[in-house]
């Protein structure tokens, strides 16, 4: 599945070589998206290192056992178990909240990230629709609804969520990420280039996201270019094995060099840039 690159920030590394290729494996399907996830009030972050993750986690659910559909506990255990790619689970915790409290906007907010994490498509656009009011719009909410969008096929309602998105947080990396993942699919992917660029000259950006620079790299023949940005989180040998990788699917894979060619009738996007 094609994972965007606005995963939450506290979810687990995956390894680039293993997202390319679920990325190979489902270029026309459905794709693995996460969010970006804005703050709630008395909340902890879950931890980058798997170890300490799992550690929180078990914490988070021994205070969720004591209260379950309390909010803060809730959304922090549905949160550890996304991290932990255990998504199912995650909706099930956060589903108790929902019932519990079905307008509060944080709880809908994590409740449909959940679903578009488990591919609860649907429901997750429904969810995520009532996790905000228009006068005081969320980007986090929205940058996920246009990840449910791509996934759906709506390439430009997505587009419109990101660049909504980005107004109210301009320069966010993980909206950027996604917007340009969005136009990859898209098929423009210079682009798609820019935004991800954007992306990763943020402080705030990841290994994940500069994963996805380096494919969208690859993708428009730029080999050496990707390899040198993948060696920022990555040996050598890594790195270059990456992107070896990368130019061997293109080259087996009928669906990877199609993306590669401009799409028919496509008029250049707006800058991501201009999209803030």
């Amino acid at each position: 599945m094609l994972r965007l690159s606005s995963r939450p920030a506290f979810a687990p590394r995956v390894a680039f070589v293993a997202w390319v290729a679920a990325v190979a494996a489902a270029l026309a399907g459905c794709h693995d998206f996460g969010d970006v996830t804005g703050s709630i009030s008395g909340s902890t972050t879950p931890p980058a290192d798997e170890t300490k993750l799992r550690a929180y986690a078990d914490d988070c659910g021994k205070r969720y056992e004591r209260n379950p559909g309390e909010k803060v506990a809730s959304i922090e255990y549905a949160r550890a178990l996304r991290a932990l790619t255990r998504y199912n689970e995650a909706v099930a915790v956060i589903q108790t909240a929902a019932i519990k409290s079905p307008k509060d906007f944080d709880v809908l907010g994590e409740y449909g990230k959940a679903l578009a994490d488990a591919g609860q498509l649907a429901q997750a656009k429904d969810v995520l629709t009532r996790a905000y009011t228009p006068d005081a719009p969320r980007w986090d909410v929205m940058s996920v609804q246009g990840t449910v969008a791509d996934r759906l096929g709506d390439h430009a309602s997505a587009m419109q969520f990101y660049r909504d998105a980005l107004k109210i947080a301009p320069g966010e990396p993980g909206v950027l990420a996604n917007m340009g993942l969005s136009l990859a699919l898209a098929k423009q992917l210079a682009e798609a280039e820019q935004a991800l660029r954007q992306a990763v000259a943020s402080p705030k950006a990841d290994a994940r996201m500069r994963g996805d620079l380096a494919l969208v790299l690859a993708l428009e023949g730029k080999f050496g270019e990707a390899e040198r940005v993948g060696l920022t989180d990555l040996s050598p040998e890594a790195a270059h094995a990456n992107v070896e990788a990368i130019r061997q699917m293109i080259a087996q894979n009928d669906s990877w060099r199609e993306l590669r060619k401009p799409a028919k009738g496509v008029k250049p996007n707006a800058s991501a840039a201009d999209a803030g």
